[in-house]
């Protein structure tokens, strides 16, 4: 069995007969040097299939599907809302916050935020590539940026502030609903007045302390997500 592994956007069934993108194509017979009736698998969501490739035509790489590896996974949500960054910091930060397990990325724009677009495509493409090499099925979303207010409005989450003020060192797994886990880290100056007020005001949230020392905001995901992760799993 081939160890290639690609994100697959369509709809993934038994016998199901299809066709790979140009730039998948090109990966798997350029670059991977797959010849026709050599097995890989793809996935989404749905579950991880073996497929077969049944010919390439003008470069365009025809498959079937064999039989499922792995059936859809019932895994904890666990967001990231965090403030843009610079490019390079924070494609790395989205590349190993996905191998982590982050489920959701939510961008927020806060008073102290000096980054204030993201580039979508881009990041997708990143979560796309990340899940594909390590070997996760549930590719995560990325939202559009918005606001912190906007933000606070979705009750529907436990939220862990990381709080460089905070008493508190430790995630409280008992205080953890089966809501999802959303990692709050905010932007290179900080939380402003302001912003902690409303964070720590809202409902089920945990204001913990992850380092004494003053974190970059890559290495503050990487050390929250972990954290976190040892606390839920």
């Amino acid at each position: 069995m081939s160890n290639i592994r690609l994100f697959f956007s369509k709809s993934l069934s038994a016998n199901l007969t299809d066709k790979l993108d140009k730039s998948q194509s090109h990966y798997l017979t350029r670059v991977m040097r797959v010849k026709e009736n050599e097995v890989f698998s793809l996935f989404n969501k749905e579950g991880e299939w073996e497929a077969k490739i049944l010919g390439i035509s003008k470069s365009i790489v025809e498959f079937k599907t064999l039989k499922q590896l792995r059936q859809k996974e019932n895994i904890k949500e666990l967001w990231l809302a965090f403030s843009p960054i610079k490019s390079n910091y924070q494609n790395f930060m989205i590349q190993k916050a996905t191998e982590l397990g982050v489920t959701k990325f939510l961008p927020i724009i806060f008073d102290r935020t000096v980054v204030r677009k993201i580039n979508k495509e881009r990041l997708e493409k990143i979560v796309i590539d990340a899940s594909e090499q390590s070997n996760r099925i549930n590719v995560p979303l990325i939202e559009s940026p918005q606001t912190l207010d906007g933000f606070l409005k979705n009750n529907s989450m436990d939220l862990i502030f990381t709080d460089l003020n905070s008493n508190n060192i430790k995630v409280d797994k008992l205080k953890l609903t089966d809501k999802p886990v959303c990692i709050i880290i905010g932007p290179e100056g900080d939380f402003s007045e302001p912003e902690r007020d409303k964070i720590l005001s809202f409902k089920g949230v945990q204001s913990v302390k992850i380092n004494e020392n003053i974190l970059r905001s890559e290495t503050a995901v990487i050390s929250a997500i972990s954290i976190v992760n040892y606390v839920i799993n």
